[in-house]
């Protein structure tokens, strides 16, 4: 027996071994078969692969129970105080399944904005850092060092100047391309800036399929912000000559405490350290004409039930006149395909919105077939040219509206730490659609495309094979 024959049967056994590994994690069929192909046909580059992207980590209770009570006791004793809360009580399933699944309490009394675009976003929240007397905390996926990023770090490091507490979580993933300098300017002046899950050899593999992708921001525990935005040029310029469509909500009312829950606990996840503080929820004003009620959803790979996915569900089945979506990616799972294509069956009005050109081929391609399959089912399919869109927003019957970090695709849904804002309020709503129609009247139809409904032999050949690994991008 010669050495290649060794090597042949060595690689055989280990491919073999993978693929009986991706078995046994008992994942849905589709991404099991997935991963098994990529392993079978790619030997070499589909182990690596795997080992970097689809071995799951174990789902451990990073946060114990008696630091989860501790963290959410100020929230709680809040809650408690809503002695004018009143439910709606159509949508009372969807927050009784949040409450129940993973304690996202409702805040009524809030007061929100919705900013558009980087030009709205960015000057409003270096106005609200301005006036930060107590703390600043961001939760951000990328914190780039460009002109809009050094601009919010200078603005970060004057009030720690000034003696405020400034938290920065960012992702170790988002910032690869990020110098550690940019960072470390930042920690001398004072402030904390801990990465999320930082990737180093040998626990590369565990940790880089899992990334916190929420956009989160709290100024003294009065204003929030959460949406799809992070900190860089890129949202308010764009990129590769086009403009950047997205979508933050500012919250000011009790809604905020939820964002501030969500952070503190990932601050505790990445630096150990327990804030439960009284300043942290400090007493707000009540808006008396805005009374939208709000709930702060997160989502983890470490939980037992994808929340926000669940939520998405939800929603879509229980529409009665219309669902809206707008996503820069459309790689849904079979829940959420299902309930769309049910909805629109049962005569709902269901609107995607994704942009004509992602920012990613792969992805792109492999979206296309998944769009066609929405549009043969009844679903209305645009197709944003105006800029990158980047929005991540649904709204539903002029009630119900949420705006975060998820995307309609695998990698938030199962894989991401994401956050959402979940909005029951009808003035809300209707502002949300307003935005979908407008955004939509900078679109072109799917069906509009002869090119992308009948794509010739070779083209549908491409996006079908990218559609087979689409459970793992």
């Amino acid at each position: 027996m010669n050495w290649q024959t060794i090597v042949i049967i060595i690689n055989q056994v280990i491919v073999i071994a993978a693929i009986i590994h991706v078995v046994m994690d008992n994942r849905q069929p589709a991404k099991t078969l997935a991963w098994a192909m990529v392993i079978y046909f790619f030997p070499v580059v589909g182990i690596v692969a795997y080992l970097v992207l689809g071995v799951n980590t174990r789902r451990e209770r990073m946060v114990s129970q008696r630091s989860m009570d501790q963290l959410t006791k100020r929230s709680m004793l809040e809650f408690v105080e809503q002695r004018d809360l009143l439910l709606p009580e159509a949508h009372k399933p969807v927050i009784d399944l949040f409450v129940n699944q993973s304690f996202s309490l409702p805040f009524n009394n809030n007061k929100v904005d919705v900013l558009c675009d980087g030009y709205a976003f960015f000057p409003s929240l270096l106005r609200d850092i301005a006036s930060a007397r107590s703390h600043i905390h961001i939760d951000i996926y990328i914190f780039e060092d460009d002109a809009v990023g050094r601009l919010v770090s200078d603005a970060l490091i004057a009030k720690a100047r000034q003696g405020v507490e400034v938290r920065v979580v960012y992702d170790d993933v988002g910032c690869w391309g990020v110098k550690n300098r940019f960072f470390e300017r930042m920690r001398v002046e004072g402030i904390e800036v801990v990465p999320f899950l930082p990737v180093r050899f040998p626990t590369f593999a565990r940790k880089v399929n899992y990334r916190n992708h929420r956009k989160i921001i709290v100024i003294d525990g009065r204003v929030g912000y959460i949406g799809g935005m992070n900190i860089a040029l890129r949202y308010v310029k764009g990129r590769g000559g086009r403009g950047w469509r997205d979508t933050m909500m500012r919250i000011e009312g009790l809604g905020v405490y939820s964002l501030q829950r969500a952070f503190l606990i990932d601050w505790y996840f990445v630096d150990r350290t327990l804030l439960s503080d009284r300043k942290y929820y400090p007493p707000l004003s009540i808006f008396d004409l805005q009374s939208s009620i709000l709930q702060t959803v997160t989502s983890a790979p470490l939980a037992v039930y994808p929340e926000i996915m669940q939520g998405y569900v939800r929603i879509i089945l229980s529409a009665k006149r219309y669902v809206y979506i707008e996503t820069p990616y459309f790689l849904p799972t079979d829940a959420v395909f299902f309930a769309l294509k049910t909805a629109a069956a049962s005569g709902v009005d269901v609107r995607v919105l994704v942009p004509r050109r992602t920012d990613g081929w792969f992805v792109e391609w492999g979206s296309r077939s998944y769009l066609r399959e929405a549009y043969a089912a009844g679903i209305t399919i645009s197709l944003y040219e105006a800029a990158f869109l980047h929005s991540k927003l649904l709204v539903c019957d002029d009630s119900i509206c949420t705006c975060g970090s998820t995307n309609i695709d695998f990698r938030s849904f199962e894989n991401n730490f994401e956050a959402n804002v979940f909005c029951y309020d009808e003035a809300l709503a209707v502002q949300m659609k307003e935005v979908f129609l407008r955004d939509e009247q900078s679109s072109v139809p799917l069906s509009s495309l002869p090119e992308r409904i009948h794509p010739r032999f070779f083209p549908r050949l491409g996006e079908s094979l990218t559609r087979l690994l689409s459970p793992l991008l």
